[in-house]
Formats: C-alpha cells, sequence, structure tokens
C-alpha cells in the first residue's frame, strides 16, 4: 500500500464542533502524514470548506478505499466531499480561435513543466493557430463551426473529447458561445478568460471603447462557465492601472498580459484541485 503519492480533500459542509478532529483524525489512524490544511468559514451561511493534503507513503488504505471508506464521517456531517490524486494529471483540451497569447503561454508554461497537466489536444474553429500546435508537437483539431452546424460540431467535439479522456476544457480566447450540452459535459470544469469591463463595453473592441472612456484600470476575469454567458463562478481576476498617455495599441498589449496571467494562475489552482464552486461562488485555497 505504501506509495509516494499525495491525496487531496476538498470539503464543503455546515459548520460544526468536530469536522477537523474527525477528518485528520481518519488520516492519523491510517498513518497519513498531513502535508497542508487550509480551512474557511462563512458565518453568515453557517458553511465550512477545507482543504487538506496528506502524504500517501506510508498509508495503510488503498487509494481505492479512501472515499468509501470516509463515507461514514460525510454523512454525520453532512459534507460534500472531492477526493484527488497528484499522480492522476488532468488532462486538458485546449479551445483557440485566431488569437494565440493565451495559447502561447499556456503551452509554453505546460512545456517548461510548470503547469502540472497533460495536455492531448488542441481544438479550434479555425486553422490559424495550427503552426503554433505542431511547433509545441500537440494534435489540432479543426471544426468550422456556422449557425447551420454549431450543434453538430459541438456533438464531434465531446466525443472526440470523450476518446481522449479530457477532464477539463479551457478556452484560451476561443470566440464561440459554450452550448448547454458542453457545459453539462463538463460541469464547472471549463475555464473562461476575458476582459474585466463586461457587462460594460461589450463586443468585438472593447479596449476601443475603454479608450474613448479614459478608464484608469483595464483588467481581465477567469471563471467556470454556465448557462449565463459570462456570469460563471469567478476563479481569478486582476486589475492594471492604465493612464491617459497609454494609446488603444498599449491598452490591447497590457489587457493580453493580463488575460495570460490570469488564465495561468486559474489553471493551474484547477489543475492543483485549489478551488471549491458552491452556488456561484468559489473558494480558492491558494
Amino acid at each position: 500500500m505504501a506509495s509516494s503519492d499525495i491525496a487531496t480533500l476538498l470539503i464543503h459542509c455546515p459548520d460544526r464542533p468536530g469536522l477537523v478532529h474527525d477528518v485528520t483524525g481518519f488520516i492519523f489512524s491510517h498513518q497519513g502524514n498531513i502535508i497542508d490544511l487550509q480551512q474557511h468559514i462563512d458565518p453568515e451561511q453557517n458553511a465550512f470548506f477545507m482543504r487538506l493534503e496528506w502524504s500517501l507513503e506510508n498509508f495503510t488504505l488503498d487509494n481505492e478505499e479512501i472515499e468509501s471508506r470516509l463515507q461514514p464521517i460525510a454523512r454525520r456531517h453532512e459534507m460534500q466531499m472531492r477526493l484527488s490524486f497528484a499522480s492522476q494529471r488532468k488532462r486538458i483540451a485546449l479551445f483557440v480561435t485566431k488569437e494565440n497569447h493565451c495559447l502561447y503561454d499556456l503551452l509554453a508554461r505546460h512545456e517548461s513543466g510548470d503547469l502540472p497537466v497533460d495536455i492531448p489536444l488542441i481544438v479550434a474553429n479555425h486553422e490559424t493557430l495550427r503552426p503554433a500546435a505542431e511547433r509545441f508537437g500537440i494534435p489540432f483539431h479543426h471544426f468550422p463551426i456556422t449557425k447551420d452546424n454549431k450543434l453538430a460540431q459541438e456533438a464531434a467535439q465531446i466525443e472526440l473529447l470523450r476518446q481522449h479522456r479530457i477532464d477539463t476544457v479551457v478556452l484560451a480566447r476561443y470566440m464561440q458561445i459554450i452550448s448547454p450540452a458542453m457545459i453539462a459535459e463538463f460541469p464547472n470544469r471549463i475555464l473562461n478568460i476575458h476582459h474585466s469591463f463586461l457587462p460594460a463595453f461589450v463586443g468585438a473592441k472593447p479596449y476601443h471603447q475603454a479608450f474613448q472612456r479614459g478608464v484608469k484600470i483595464i483588467g481581465a476575469t477567469s471563471h467556470y462557465v454556465t448557462a449565463d454567458l459570462d456570469e460563471g463562478p469567478i476563479i481569478h481576476q486582476d486589475v492594471m492601472r492604465v493612464s491617459h498617455e497609454d494609446s488603444v495599441h498599449d491598452l490591447v498589449r497590457l489587457g493580453r498580459d493580463l488575460e495570460k496571467t490570469v488564465l495561468a494562475k486559474a489553471l493551474w489552482w484547477h489543475a492543483r484541485d485549489r478551488v471549491l464552486v458552491v452556488k456561484n461562488k468559489t473558494v480558492v485555497f491558494d
């Protein structure tokens, strides 16, 4: 049973005495060594959140046994739990259109080992970024989309993702609205990135609109995709001050830099099982 693997447990339940004691006691009783524990309490909702990592090197249970053996504790405390293992890296599909800044950033981080995921494929609705995929040696799948074939193409995309056992979809500036079928296939597992002007400055050239209004702050938001367009649970946001000296080109350039770093950090947190979604909010254990 000895393993060098690391287990991660995410918990959400009503707050009450004995929660931490029962969970950590379970791990101790099976010779687990806790290496990280974070918790948060929302007193207004009487809600308890916890993320716990422990080494499985001397653990006396097999990985397949752990979740079932935790069930008595979960029932007693009305817990919602999610168990994962560091050895089981998430399999990511990157969806792109024509803009390359987020794609190149994620591929570079992945190639350097800074992003602990597997990327078996890239999906696109244009051929523009095929050379980028080929440069990094990742299969590129082109699905041209029109209003007449959109549902059929998404069904084909879903089948492709199932074949490759994809766990998470990342919309790396993919300029298509995701259908309910895709969202249902990957609940809280589709990450999106966009500028943070919404709901203001809607349209194809938000930075041009922002320049005309003389904005003083630009930003980026990464969130999970839901049926409500651009209103899913927010994972990460960041902002940057700008001034009258910045041109439209400057705003676009700075905005792209923010989009890259915000999406990468959101994906890193997701990949490391540091995000708990509760209703339409997230608890992020950074």
